[in-house]
């Protein structure tokens, strides 16, 4: 049994998330750091083995909602968004939105020395709180608690240029819509030798589908691809 005080904590941060645990012993030892175990009791369990759970569980819910959702995004693009979005940065940000450090057992030393904002302790407790509503229910309950925050972490980096591989989506539509790859052609080519500027042109079956110009032809290519995919309605414009 858990201490009265702990146990109106952790109703706060149940309250917050909209989920009950039938068992608020998996809650505690969700936000329990090894600090805290090796300070108190080695009878407690810290949260490491949650940790490992959740973060498999998050990279389902996100690798699951964007296969569904960017049916056209090539492999490369999912992985580079998944690891912009379930990486330690970012989890801790989540984190510290909803104030998970204030819940988190610290043994004295850890505490004194600011873990509550640490961000590698914050990014693990969000991760050992996914595992442990998972563990104490099930998958669709903790899509209900996670993916509305994390679903708009994902349209964040989707929208980003950095995070896309132009080209690779559209051989990938072009593969399955037209079963062809697209040609890309130079058009044309300004400038000194020190400051080329590209002109491309992208032919999806002998159709000009999307030009792009920039400094260097991959560059450019890239930027034709884009005006292809928006020419199918497949990204948004900026």
């Amino acid at each position: 049994m858990l201490p009265t005080e702990r146990t109106q904590e952790l109703a706060s941060l149940q309250k917050q998330i909209g989920y009950t645990f039938r068992d608020i012993l998996l809650l505690n030892k969700a936000l329990t750091h090894k600090s805290y175990v090796n300070e108190n009791s080695e009878s407690l369990k810290d949260n490491e083995r949650f940790e490992f759970l959740g973060d498999s569980v998050l990279d389902l819910i996100v690798s699951g909602y964007m296969i569904k959702t960017f049916p056209h995004f090539a492999e490369g693009t999912l992985s580079k968004i998944r690891a912009a979005v379930v990486n330690e940065s970012c989890l801790a940000e989540l984190a510290r939105q909803m104030d998970l450090g204030k819940y988190l057992l610290l043994g004295k030393g850890e505490a004194s020395s600011g873990g509550r904002e640490k961000n590698s302790l914050l990014a693990n407790a969000y991760e050992a709180l996914a595992g442990a509503v998972y563990f104490d229910s099930n998958l669709e309950t903790v899509l209900d608690i996670y993916l509305p925050v994390l679903g708009k972490e994902i349209a964040k980096y989707a929208d980003t240029a950095r995070f896309r591989d132009y080209k690779s989506e559209l051989q990938e539509y072009t593969q399955t819509h037209f079963n062809c790859i697209p040609n890309y052609q130079i058009m044309n080519e300004k400038g000194p030798a020190h400051a080329k500027q590209f002109e491309v042109a992208v032919l999806i079956q002998g159709n000009d589908r999307g030009q792009g110009n920039a400094k260097s032809k991959k560059e450019a290519e890239q930027a034709a691809a884009k005006s292809a995919l928006e020419s199918f309605n497949l990204t948004p414009i900026d």
